[in-house]
């Protein structure tokens, strides 16, 4: 059984019929009112709702969550209307509900999908208690420029790993029994390729060709689709020339005739009406008819569609099977979340807030995602026998509020243990822990308190600096064009520096940040992102050896901006850099000639590779890559090659290791990536522990889409590598070769 079947509270013939018999009942406002949401968060939306929920004209809520005026507003809907539909209650529940888990971006560093399912379910479970039953997560736009905003929210730059963690959202969200009680609708966004907005705006154009939103931007989408997602959300952003909202191609061609996707289309925030903002169309009437045609079955707080649909229907524009198939695809869901039996929500029936569990995979979640970055001379993890006083300096070593992120409008930041605390209660009176905040803010250019932090830190055995970005400096609308560390922090680190003790740089931020210009000035680096209610803890356990580090990077960290995009898995050009084939700007008048003999795609004044590229993390264990092999030199078309490595923990300390398998096809009828994640696995080891590590590849495994636009896998040979990051040396290769 799929899971979409298994998600659904009764069979899907059941639900057609019960579809089929409400939908013969309903006027046409009725039909209309299903295709509408509305804000309910302006005062007390039973007063102003009351009269359209009774006569049937809205479906669907947004932005309420108080379990007793949601009650009160699904009595009306279900006791009061005609034909008693139950409504569907939206939240952004994006990374935590009260709980706050790390962002999402965070969560991906762990590479490992049963602790994101495991947050989700968290998530779910909270927000249900207050009678949300539906959530606008995951986003699973693919993101490869740190500028954006809305790269925090993303699970990173590489298809299979945005996949594979966005499969498991959706999973944690909608639970094992959609209609069971705390499980809530999954909402796939933003459909498609939001994250290749360009210069890294938000709501800007995207430009995509259809080879590559097919292999990249599209894949993700197929597979929470694959995995029963029930809604699906259109991105803001002009695709190619036509808005999302009023992409056919997208939104009937992809997902309905070629992916058989039987859930509801909603739009993204009054998406619709901004179609005559973006040139599309004249006025909010042709904006109904575009978005209606193209699939946008239900409209986010907006009213084209209330106010449009029934005059293009007198009209002839639009037919009535289109706004029938709207409805059905709504009332399907509804049906499937089990909201015709159970209406009503009753906070007592599921776990209580924050409860033990849901702190506990918080912290899980937190130190998971932590990537160390450096971690020169094994200044790192800090001794309590050793150390006598340290010294914690900078804007977001005490920030509870700022530590949880973007997007946590419900997030409790009274549960918030910051570092600082948590720090103050593993060390407890061994250790003299002084603090400097040294700056008001992340964005400060105020330096009269470095003194002091310079002070504390030449007096103390170590410094520890939190620097990076507050949390109101990504997320949506909140792109920067400079993506250094913001403010004065630079000179912080230089003048901390010069006191000659080691600096370790603890960095909470929403996005990946250019780190050139401290990089060096500092011994260690630990990236913890924004890491949500109990990262306090989690970076507590990291700095004091109590746990190693395990996080990889999913997404590359640039050296300077001027080299985004930087990913890891760009295709190869005719004039691939090399060591051999690089000049320096201070050498180009006596080594660069303008000439392209001998040239390659680089810039002059900067190095041709990442500051950290993708799969980067280290840890306090060392691990050794032996005897990567292939079970086969060639396989046919439909067969399977196992990949194997032996994994061996060289260190000292028991830890994680995310095992990944790279593969490049050599030569294809359309030009293949360098790279492409295909497996990945997290492991613990013990100390000198060795495991035999197999990835199955099937031949499926490297399809893409060619210049027919066809799904196909073509013979050739394949390089595959094994490693603990994307820059991994260790490979083998095998050749696929057409069947007989």
């Amino acid at each position: 059984m799929n899971a979409s079947m298994a998600n659904q509270s009764s069979a899907p013939d059941d639900i057609a019929e019960r579809v089929a018999a409400l939908l013969a009942q309903m006027t046409l406002a009725e039909k209309i009112g299903q295709m509408r949401q509305l804000n309910a968060s302006e005062g007390y939306a039973p007063h102003y709702l009351a009269d359209d929920l009774k006569a049937g004209r809205l479906g669907s809520v947004i932005n309420i969550v108080d379990v007793g005026t949601v009650n009160e507003l699904q009595r009306i809907a279900v006791e009061e209307s005609r034909l008693g539909i139950p409504l569907l209650v939206g939240r952004d529940v994006i990374h935590g509900f009260k709980t706050v888990m790390p962002i999402p971006l965070g969560q991906a560093a762990s590479w490992n999908p049963d602790i994101v399912r495991q947050a989700a379910r968290v998530a779910a479970l909270e927000a249900a208690t207050t009678g949300v039953n539906w959530t606008f997560a995951p986003m699973i736009d693919i993101s490869r420029d740190p500028r954006w905003g809305r790269i925090a929210e993303s699970f990173g730059e590489c298809v299979l790993l945005t996949s594979k963690l966005g499969v498991a959202m959706v999973e944690g969200f909608q639970g094992d029994q959609l209609s069971a009680a705390g499980s809530i609708a999954a909402c796939a966004k933003h459909f498609a390729g939001y994250g290749a907005v360009e210069s890294g705006r938000d709501y800007a154009t995207t430009n995509i060709p259809e080879t590559k939103l097919r292999n990249v931007y599209l894949r993700p989408f197929k597979a929470a689709v694959d995995a029963g997602v029930m809604t699906l959300m259109t991105s803001f952003s002009d695709v190619n020339g036509i808005p999302a909202s009023a992409n056919e191609f997208l939104l009937r061609q992809v997902l309905r005739d070629e992916w058989g996707f039987d859930g509801f289309v909603v739009s993204d925030w009054d998406s619709v009406r901004q179609l005559q903002i973006h040139g599309l169309t004249e006025n909010d009437k042709e904006s109904a008819f575009e978005a209606a045609r193209a699939g946008v079955d239900m409209e986010m707080q907006g009213d084209a569609y209330a106010n449009n649909l029934a005059e293009l229907l007198d009209e002839g524009r639009i037919s009535i099977d289109t706004i029938d198939r709207a409805v059905t695809n709504i009332i399907r869901v509804k049906i499937r979340l089990g909201l015709f039996e159970e209406s009503f929500t009753d906070p007592e029936k599921l776990p209580p807030i924050a409860n033990e569990h849901a702190l506990a995979t918080a912290r899980k979640a937190a130190l998971q995602s932590v990537v160390m970055l450096k971690n020169d001379r094994a200044v790192l993890p800090l001794s309590v026998d050793e150390l006598k006083s340290v010294a914690i300096i900078g804007p977001l070593a005490d920030a509870p509020y700022q530590q949880l992120g973007t997007w946590i409008f419900d997030g409790d930041v009274n549960l918030s243990i910051t570092p600082m605390h948590a720090i103050h209660s593993l060390v407890g009176h061994d250790i003299d822990v002084r603090y400097v905040r040294a700056m008001e803010n992340s964005r400060s250019r105020a330096t009269e308190a470095f003194d002091d932090a310079v002070e504390i830190a030449a007096s103390s055995d170590v410094a520890i600096l939190f620097l990076g970005e507050e949390s109101i400096l990504s997320g949506e609308a909140h792109s920067r064009a400079d993506i250094n560390l913001p403010g004065d922090q630079a000179e912080l680190v230089r003048r901390i520096r010069q006191t000659g003790k080691p600096v370790i740089a603890v960095i909470l931020a929403g996005r990946p940040l250019t780190l050139t210009n401290i990089v060096d000035q500092v011994d260690a680096i630990l990236y913890a992102w924004h890491p949500g209610t109990m990262g306090g803890p989690a970076i507590a356990d990291l700095l004091f050896g109590i746990e190693s580090p395990s996080g990889k990077l999913p997404v590359t960290f640039p050296r300077l901006v001027g080299q985004i995009p930087i990913y890891y898995s760009q295709k190869n050009s005719g004039k691939p850099p090399s060591h051999d084939t690089v000049v320096h700007i201070d050498d180009i008048h006596t080594r660069a000639p303008q000439t392209s003999l001998g040239m390659s795609a680089f810039h002059l004044d900067t190095h041709f590779t990442p500051l950290f590229a993708f799969g980067h993390g280290l840890s306090y264990a060392t691990f050794d890559y032996q005897n990567i092999r292939a079970s086969a030199q060639e396989i046919s078309m439909g067969d399977t090659v196992t990949i194997s490595v032996e994994l061996t923990n060289t260190g000292k300390v028991a830890a994680d290791e995310v095992v990944q398998l790279y593969v490049r096809d050599l030569v294809a009828s359309v030009t293949r990536p360098v790279r492409e994640l295909k497996g990945f696995r997290r492991l613990r080891l013990e100390p000198g522990q060795t495991v035999s590590v197999n990835f199955d590849l099937h031949t499926d495994d490297v399809a893409f889409y060619g210049r027919n636009m066809q799904l196909t896998t073509e013979p050739g040979v394949f390089h595959v590598w094994i490693g603990g990051s994307s820059e991994a040396q260790m490979r083998t290769e095998f050749r696929i070769v057409a069947s007989a």
